[in-house]
């Protein structure tokens, strides 16, 4: 069945304005529906019985697995499109759908949700909260929303613009909303709430532009304050009045460099924010918190390349009903890489040497898959899940340390260091799954090399307002206008699924694709493992030998993990579209094949049987280069070069390659006018748009200088980016 963009948004658009402002007087919708007050802490223990997909995770243990068998290994080849919806914000969409009682629900960028009838696809409402668009240049990694929290009737969800909202499920309508963070700062939320008994938390992002890492529990029913934890000490050496005093006193501070110096974490907020992974576990009721990376990344600029930081890219556990520490393990002590610890976590159950042992999984940005004793922390294995890793050898389990390679402390060394993994990690957001039959967690890895090295531009040496503050050379690093090169490169840029086997510590089966960024993973009881790519295929696998079952194609990227349902006695897997997040923005000519992949935004719904089609896709254009007359010397587009790829690479893409996500400056009208350029670079007359003003770093003739380079790059583009390319179909 298929709904026609321009109906679905009149009808979502009617929706909107009924609820917009709209103030609930019952702040416990879910009294009303006996399905719907359903969802709460027993239901996540476990899931329920696969009828509902309540929470992005599927349960508390965040295994994502579902226990439906009605779609299998014999009969998921007959899989069709039962409907679809395109949604209208062309930017990364990264939500999980979630269904309960015949109700879809999906986020998508600038934190908008939408509800959908899970069976037909007829648009139910939407919600947009408004957000003011030029905050997107406070998210690093595109203005996107990883979904809702459903609760007695509630949904919840974080906005780009750090508000915690509550949702009628039913209306759309606004219950409460509280503002999580200082709307002045840094921080930003892309990560969906979790609710614990009578809370519901939620961290933060934005370790990359000066924020410092903190989770949040709110009250379900009234959204006040019950308790915070911060998680690097407080810059001014003072107590919070937080949960996380008393650790940050006894044990985290001294963990930190003590001499202040400029630029370090004393100005920068030291970073660790937790973006995502926030997991309860109901068993031993313990709250488990992935955190982020430093601020800058650099070590040496950060803490004088003093102590480890505690507690950067670290799992802290914490007494949900306190937010006290509990126990806590660093996985990259004193990181310098942006090797964050936000990826998933699962929790499990394991046979270790004849014992029932509770176990935590995680796979983070470093390579190493780790297995945790999550009733004290201990550090059981930690093996690699990619190969070629460069940063460390293994880990020496008696001190659950690193086995460190020296060079790759450029800090140290100040040398150029070539890294695997990169600032991208091996494993990034993209959801993982575990399935209890197979013993496997079923990993979206990724082959994605990168270079570190010192600031040697002035502008990279202290902090800026706006733009990344690595403490790196990220102004005067770029990808070198070498075709053998940049085709090097883009061959070892590569993607896998890992079918990861804990108790082996190795791979029992992979999965190769020819770039990264692929889709989350979702598993079921019916031997299956879904996964889409970024070559714009949905597939599902046998989950024991990797077997490829079933292949669609679905037009355009697939970010995220899928979830699955039962309405009316049919199974449904549902899923989104679209392309996004960093590496499409940042990847330009080394995104290779997937550069040319469509970003269509868009929720599709399968079952068996089912004989709905997509539309067919528009005949693709060739661009004929036109690009207005060269200007500016030699050392003026120099400049250009280093403002653009410190103030706008992470958007448009090194070389100002653009991938189909934000514009390609190369072919932007407005290089050919500096007046206009300006108006938008400088003066923000596309704000509202999401491109903000930069007048706050940057000179008019800074600007200019950019423009120089913007067009010195079309010129190139004219004469070299066919051959550059990677044809994606």
């Amino acid at each position: 069945m298929r709904f026609r963009r321009s109906a679905v948004l009149a009808l979502a658009g009617v929706a909107a304005l009924a609820v917009s402002g709209c103030k609930l007087a019952d702040n416990n919708p879910g009294a009303q529906d006996p399905e719907f007050a359903k969802i709460d802490g027993e239901f996540l223990k476990t899931g329920g019985n696969g009828d509902d997909w309540a929470f992005p995770a599927q349960s508390y243990g965040e295994q994502r697995h579902s226990p439906l068998t009605q779609i299998n290994d014999k009969n998921v080849s007959e899989l069709g499109i039962a409907w679809f919806a395109d949604m209208p914000d062309a930017r990364g969409h990264e939500s999980t759908p979630v269904e309960v009682d015949g109700t879809l629900y999906v986020t998508g960028p600038w934190s908008k949700v939408f509800a959908y009838e899970a069976k037909t696809g007829k648009p139910l409402w939407q919600f947009d909260p408004g957000v003011d668009k030029a905050r997107g240049v406070k998210a690093c990694c595109d203005v996107v929303n990883r979904g809702v929290a459903f609760w007695k009737g509630k949904l919840f969800v974080g906005t780009i613009d750090g508000r915690l909202i509550a949702l009628d499920a039913k209306t759309g309508g606004e219950i409460w909303s509280v503002q999580t963070l200082d709307p002045k700062s840094n921080g930003t939320i892309t990560g969906f709430p979790r609710v614990v008994k009578d809370k519901v938390i939620i961290g933060n992002g934005g370790s990359e532009f000066g924020a410092r890492g903190f989770v949040t529990a709110y009250n379900v029913d009234t959204g006040k304050q019950a308790w915070r934890f911060y998680t690097v000490p407080n810059p001014k050496g003072e107590p919070d009045n937080a949960a996380s005093d008393k650790v940050m006193k006894e044990l985290a501070y001294d963990t930190w460099s003590k001499t202040p110096k400029k630029d370090d974490w004393r100005d920068s907020g030291g970073g660790g924010t937790v973006w995502d992974a926030i997991v309860y576990d109901h068993e031993l009721d313990q709250l488990y918190l992935g955190v982020g990376n430093g601020n800058p990344w650099n070590h040496g600029i950060r803490s004088n390349s003093e102590g480890d930081n505690l507690f950067l890219s670290s799992i802290v556990a914490l007494d949900p009903d306190t937010g006290e520490y509990k126990w806590h393990y660093q996985e990259t002590p004193a990181e310098s890489w942006d090797y964050t610890a936000t990826q998933p976590i699962i929790l499990a159950n394991e046979k270790r040497d004849g014992k029932d042992v509770k176990v935590l999984y995680h796979a983070p940005k470093n390579g190493f898959f780790f297995t945790l004793d999550r009733t004290n922390g201990k550090l059981l294995s930690a093996n690699p899940f990619i190969s070629g890793i460069t940063w460390a050898t293994g880990y020496d389990l008696a001190s659950g340390r690193p086995i460190e390679n020296p060079e790759a402390r450029y800090e140290k060394t100040g040398k150029l260091y070539m890294a695997n993994p990169s600032a991208l990690g091996a494993h990034n957001w993209h959801p993982m799954s575990y399935n209890p039959a197979t013993g496997l967690v079923y990993i979206p890895a990724q082959q994605l090399g990168g270079a570190y090295m010192p600031p040697v531009a002035p502008n990279e040496q202290g902090r800026s307002a706006m733009g990344f503050n690595t403490g790196g050379a990220i102004a005067t690093a770029d990808v070198p206008d070498d075709f053998n090169m940049v085709k090097a490169i883009q061959s070892v840029t590569t993607g896998q699924l890992v079918a990861f086997n804990p108790k082996t510590g190795k791979a029992q089966w992979t999965v190769n694709y020819p770039t990264p960024w692929n889709g989350g993973t979702m598993t079921t009881a019916g031997n299956l493992v879904f996964q889409g790519n970024a070559m714009g295929k949905f597939q599902a696998f046998a989950a024991d030998t990797g077997k490829l079952l079933y292949s669609l194609d679905v037009q355009s990227g697939v970010l995220t993990g899928a979830s699955t349902y039962l309405v009316d006695g049919e199974q449904y897997v549902a899923f989104m579209t679209s392309k996004g997040g960093a590496f499409p923005l940042v990847s330009g000519y080394v995104a290779g094949a997937s550069q040319e992949v469509p970003n269509i935004p868009r929720l599709i719904v399968l079952k068996i049987g089912a004989k709905g089609t997509l539309p067919p896709l528009p005949p693709a254009e060739e661009w004929v280069w036109n690009p207005p007359a060269l200007f500016g010397s030699p050392e003026i587009i120099a400049a250009g070069q280093s403002s653009y790829q410190r103030y706008c690479l992470v958007c448009h893409g090194p070389g100002a390659v653009g991938t189909g996500v934000l514009p390609d400056l190369r072919k932007s009208g407005t290089i050919a006018d500096a007046a206009t350029f300006k108006s938008v670079v400088y003066d923000g007359i596309l704000a509202k748009n999401g491109m903000a003003s930069f007048k706050t770093v940057l000179k008019p003739e800074e600007v200019e200088a950019i423009r120089a380079y913007l067009t010195s790059r079309a010129h190139f583009a004219k004469a070299n980016d066919a051959k550059f390319k990677v044809s994606a179909r």
